[in-house]
C-alpha cells in the first residue's frame, strides 16, 4: 500500500493552494522549518503585518504589541505568520530631504502588504500601524488585495508636562518659530524639546495619526474602541488581543475588506474628520482608500462631510485637548453617538461584527468632560475644512478651517519654489502681516513627495505672526493651522497656474464662496521650474506614476477623475 506524504484534506483556506497536496510537500518543508505542523496547515494562515521600528515613539512598542495580536489569533483558531514593512516619520524628516519621502512611503507599505500577503497566499491580514502614513496605507493594502482584515493603531503618545501645562510636538514645532524671532532662548527651546514627547505613541492632538486612527474606525476596519487606547495604557495589549481574534473571526464568516470600505462608511469617516477638527490630510488618504477599493468617493464627498458636521471636538492643534483627553472622556464611540443622534452619519458593518449604531450606543460618556460637545454648543459652527476652486485652482485646493474663523482674506504672493526657502524667509524676518505665502513645486510629482509645510506654519505661529495666508500645491501636518490652504492642483509641476503666480499678485480667498483667485491675468506668462536632481530610484518610480492630489495621490492605474464642482 502506497503511504500518502500529504497531510489530511483540507478546509477551503485560501492557502491551501499552499499548504495542500502532495505536489506541496516543498512548501511544507520549508514551513515546518519555519515552526508549522500539520494541524497548523489545516487553519487559517494569518499575516501579522507590523510597522515596528526603534527609530520613532509612533511605532517603537509596536513590536509588543505583536505578541498579543499572535496571541489572539492563535486562540481564534488561526496560525500566525509574521511581517514587518517600513516607516518615515514624519516629526523627524520634517523640514529636510527626508521628508519627500513620507507620502511615497505610503504606497511602498501598502505594495509591500499586498506582495508578502499575495505572495504567501495568506488568508487574513492584520496589521500594527503607528505614525501617520502606515494607517491609510495598511487600509489601502486591504481595500486593494480584498482580503479578510483589520488593522490597529498602536495608539496615542500621553502629554508631555512643561511649565505646568500640557505640551505635544505641536509646541516643539512652535518653540523653534520663537527661538527664530528671539522669544525663546537656547534654553527655553531645549526645556520644550526634552519634555514634549515622554514616550511610547504617535502624535498626540487630533493630528494625522489619530485622526486616521479614528477614521479607520468609523469605516469599519478598526475594532470600535481599539484605536482609543493610548500606547503605554494597561489596557492596551488587551485590544491587540482582541484584533487578532477579530481577524480570524473574519476569515471564519468570509468577511473581506470592501464589505466595509462602502460610500456610507467613507462618508461616516470623513464626517468624523471633521466633527473632530482632524487632519487635512484625511482627504487625501480617504480619496486613495476609495481609490484602490474601487468606490467612487472623492474630494467633493469629502467636501460634503464637512459641511454636514461642525467641529465638536476641542482638540489640538486648534482646540485645548490631547487624544488621551477624548480617549478619557468617552473616545470615538462617543463622537460616533453624537453624529448617530444627530443624523450626520449612517450605519454600517463593521469588523467586530456589529454595525456602527450598535458600537456607538454604548458610549459611556465621563461625566464632566469638555472635549465633546453637542451640536447644540459646536466649537466651530461648520466644517474642519473645505475644499475650494478658482483661477490658482481650477481642479480644487483643500482649506483648514479649526482653528481660525476667518472668511475671506486678500493679500499680497510672496512666493517661494521650495519649503526651505519659505522657513528661511519666515526666520529671516522677511514675511508680514497680510502676506500670502506661495509653496509651489511641492506636489506629489513636484516635490516629488508632496511634503508637509509644518516647520513653515509652526515657525509663522511661533513668531507671533497672526494675520498671514499659506498657499501649496503641497500638504499640511496635522499639526499645522491657521489660514492655510493645501493640495491645489493642478500642482505647478503638470503647469497648474500655482506655477505663474509672481510676486505682489493679489489673491482673494472666499470660504462661503469657496473661491482661490488672483487678480492677475497669467495669459502669456512662462513658468520656470526650480532646478533640482533628477530623482533617483523610488522617487522617480513615484514621479512617474502618482496621480493628482485630487485622486489622492495614488500610484494605481487609472484611478477615479476628481468630481467637478456641483453648480
Amino acid at each position: 500500500m502506497t503511504q500518502n506524504s500529504s497531510p489530511p484534506a483540507q478546509p477551503a483556506h485560501r492557502s491551501t493552494v499552499i499548504t495542500g497536496g502532495p505536489d506541496r510537500a516543498a512548501a511544507r518543508s520549508y514551513l515546518r522549518a519555519a515552526g508549522l505542523d500539520d494541524a497548523d496547515f489545516q487553519r487559517p494562515l494569518i499575516a501579522v503585518v507590523n510597522t515596528w521600528s526603534s527609530v520613532t515613539p509612533c511605532n517603537m512598542h509596536l513590536g509588543d504589541l505583536a505578541e498579543p495580536v499572535r496571541r489572539g489569533v492563535r486562540e481564534a483558531g488561526g496560525v500566525p505568520i509574521d511581517f514587518n514593512t517600513i516607516v518615515v516619520t514624519d516629526g523627524i524628516s520634517m523640514g529636510t530631504p527626508g521628508m519627500k519621502a513620507s507620502l511615497i512611503s505610503r504606497e511602498i507599505i501598502a505594495d509591500s502588504i499586498e506582495l508578502a500577503v499575495q505572495g504567501h497566499q495568506l488568508d487574513g491580514v492584520i496589521c500594527i500601524v503607528g505614525c501617520d502614513k502606515t494607517i491609510p496605507a495598511a487600509a489601502m493594502a486591504l481595500a486593494r488585495m480584498n482580503l479578510p482584515g483589520c488593522v490597529l493603531y498602536g495608539g496615542t503618545i500621553m502629554a508631555g508636562r512643561h511649565a505646568g501645562k500640557d505640551i505635544s510636538i505641536q509646541d516643539v514645532f512652535e518653540a523653534i518659530g520663537a527661538h527664530g524671532a528671539g522669544t525663546l532662548d537656547d534654553e527655553g527651546l531645549r526645556a520644550v524639546e526634552k519634555a514634549a514627547c515622554p514616550g511610547a505613541g504617535a502624535c498626540g492632538g487630533q493630528f494625522t495619526a489619530n485622526t486616521m486612527a479614528m477614521a479607520l474606525s468609523m469605516l469599519g476596519l478598526s475594532p470600535m474602541g481599539a484605536n482609543d487606547v493610548p500606547a503605554v495604557h494597561r489596557d492596551k495589549s488587551a485590544e491587540a488581543e482582541r484584533c487578532g481574534r477579530t481577524v480570524v473571526e473574519l476569515v471564519a464568516r468570509g468577511r473581506t475588506a470592501r464589505a466595509f470600505i462602502t460610500r456610507e462608511s467613507l462618508w461616516n469617516a470623513a464626517v468624523a474628520t471633521s466633527a473632530s477638527g482632524g487632519s487635512t490630510n484625511a482627504v487625501l488618504h480617504l480619496t486613495a482608500i476609495a481609490a484602490e477599493a474601487g468606490v467612487a468617493f472623492g474630494v467633493e464627498d469629502c467636501h460634503a462631510a464637512c459641511e454636514a458636521a461642525p467641529v465638536i471636538c476641542d482638540l489640538k492643534p486648534g482646540g485645548r485637548f490631547l487624544a488621551h483627553d477624548l480617549f478619557s472622556a468617552g473616545g470615538t464611540r462617543l463622537v460616533a453617538k453624537r453624529l448617530m443622534e444627530a443624523g450626520r452619519i449612517k450605519d454600517a458593518p463593521t469588523v467586530s461584527g456589529r454595525t456602527l449604531f450598535e458600537e456607538a450606543r454604548e458610549a459611556a460618556e465621563t461625566a464632566g468632560q469638555q472635549v465633546v460637545r453637542d451640536f447644540s454648543s459646536p466649537v466651530i459652527p461648520r466644517g474642519s475644512y473645505a475644499v475650494i476652486y478658482g483661477d490658482v485652482a481650477p481642479e480644487g485646493a483643500v482649506i483648514k478651517l479649526a482653528g481660525h474663523d476667518i472668511a475671506q482674506f486678500e493679500g499680497p504672493a510672496r512666493v517661494f519654489d521650495g519649503e526651505e526657502a519659505a522657513f528661511e524667509a519666515v526666520q529671516a524676518g522677511a514675511i508680514q502681516e497680510g502676506d500670502v505665502v506661495v509653496i509651489r513645486y511641492e506636489g506629489p510629482r513636484g516635490g516629488p513627495g508632496m511634503q508637509e509645510m509644518l516647520r513653515v506654519t509652526a515657525a509663522l505661529k511661533g513668531r507671533g505672526l497672526q494675520d498671514v495666508a499659506l498657499i501649496t500645491d503641497g500638504r499640511f501636518s496635522g499639526a499645522s493651522y491657521g489660514f492655510v490652504i493645501g493640495h491645489v492642483t493642478p500642482e505647478a509641476a503638470v503647469g497648474g497656474p500655482i506655477a505663474l503666480i509672481q510676486d505682489g499678485d493679489i489673491i482673494r480667498v472666499d470660504v462661503p464662496a469657496r473661491t482661490i483667485n488672483v487678480a492677475a491675468d497669467l495669459t502669456g506668462r512662462r513658468a520656470t521650474a526650480p532646478q533640482r536632481p533628477a530623482p533617483v530610484g523610488a522617487f522617480a518610480k513615484y514621479a512617474a506614476l502618482v496621480a493628482s492630489a485630487s485622486q489622492g495621490a495614488v500610484t494605481i492605474p487609472n484611478p477615479p477623475r476628481a468630481q467637478a464642482r456641483a453648480t
